[in-house]
């Protein structure tokens, strides 16, 4: 178990609750990726200055940790890439039928205590499990 770091996964967590729960506190919006993103791509989006600084502080904290820790974030593709592709692409078709992302479901939604988040969650869990089986015994 070399990746086992308790103390940072146990702060990073903390970190994403409270800035998640300040998000719905300050401004009474759920922290979920995949809607602030399509909210900004909408054109009917109203509220978009909030959401463009949501997603640049995501993009702009990955490029810190790049150049402060270069070797952490190094990435060694095990598979063809046109595969991750597809899989992103099947994530965000997920994402809309299941009307929100892990982070709106699994960090939002459970803290709200939401049922709806719960199925969402859970039926995460199992596709992802049901997946690296596949893809480990058979790809």
């Amino acid at each position: 178990m070399e990746n086992f770091t308790p103390w940072q996964s146990l702060f990073g967590g903390a970190l994403i609750g409270l800035s998640s729960a300040l998000l719905y506190l300050g401004q009474g919006r759920i922290a979920g990726i995949s809607g602030i993103f399509g909210g900004m791509l909408s054109k009917f989006c109203r509220d978009f200055a909030w959401r463009y600084f949501f997603v640049a502080g995501l993009i702009v904290g990955g490029l810190i940790v790049y150049l402060m820790m270069p070797e952490k974030t190094a990435v060694n593709f095990t598979h063809p890439l046109p595969l991750f592709a597809i899989g992103g692409l099947l994530v965000g078709v997920g994402t809309r039928i299941g009307n929100g992302c892990t982070s709106g479901h699994g960090i939002c939604g459970l803290g709200r205590r939401s049922p709806r988040s719960l199925a969402a969650v859970m039926t995460f869990m199992a596709a992802g499990g049901v997946t690296v089986f596949i893809m480990g015994r058979f790809l």
